[in-house]
């Protein structure tokens, strides 16, 4: 694949891009600023450290924001995918990770502080499983618009008549313009002729 084909423009992934950078901030900051509304998952208190939160939140959100701005920054359709898989990955972890954690000893997240079931379901959707399924469907959107070329993003092929003029004319290509076919002029009347000067 040259490099043309991995040109893009910046605008492809920014909007998706910034999406997934406050989403991915949201899932890092919302563990240890959420007690603070009383919107939280145990020990309900502000910016409490804890190997879980670092592993089933901080990490995944982090490594959101991360893929989000390399998809706001990059005109590169590679490194742009690699940002866009980043942001996949961790929107799956956030879904499985607190499922995973006592197998791989990564700590106890804790419970939903909550006195409401409505409550403590809208706290686990907003911390781990809503979140991560909304990662995932920006993510995989990206994925697919960024593996097909659009016509844009194609640079048409030099004009080859413009080049011919050019070198006849002495120009520069850039100060030439392709010059109107020009139609052939009448044929001589070979015969008329002839036959007058057969007659004289």
């Amino acid at each position: 694949m040259g490099f043309d084909s991995l040109h893009m423009p910046r605008s492809r992934g920014a909007v998706t891009g910034l999406l997934l950078v406050l989403l991915g901030a949201w899932g890092a900051l919302i563990p240890f600023t959420g007690p603070y509304f009383h919107f939280a998952y145990t020990p309900d208190q502000p910016w409490i450290w804890t190997a879980a939160r670092g592993w089933l939140e901080v990490f995944p959100g982090a490594t959101t924001l991360v893929g989000g701005l390399l998809l706001v920054g990059s005109g590169n359709r590679a490194i742009a995918m690699f940002g866009a898989w980043l942001a996949v990955f961790a929107g799956a972890w956030f879904v499985v990770g607190a499922t995973l954690a006592p197998t791989l000893g990564l700590g106890d997240i804790g419970h939903p502080a909550a006195a409401t079931d409505a409550k403590r379901a809208l706290v686990e959707i907003s911390y781990f499983s809503g979140l991560g399924a909304v990662i995932v469907f920006l993510g995989g959107a990206i994925l697919a618009r960024l593996s097909v070329r659009l016509a844009r993003d194609v640079k048409p092929a030099p004009d080859m008549s413009t080049a011919v003029v050019a070198a006849d004319q002495g120009l520069p290509e850039t100060m030439t313009q392709v010059l109107p076919e020009q139609p052939a002029g009448p044929e001589p009347r070979r015969g008329v002729f002839r036959r007058r000067r057969a007659g004289t």
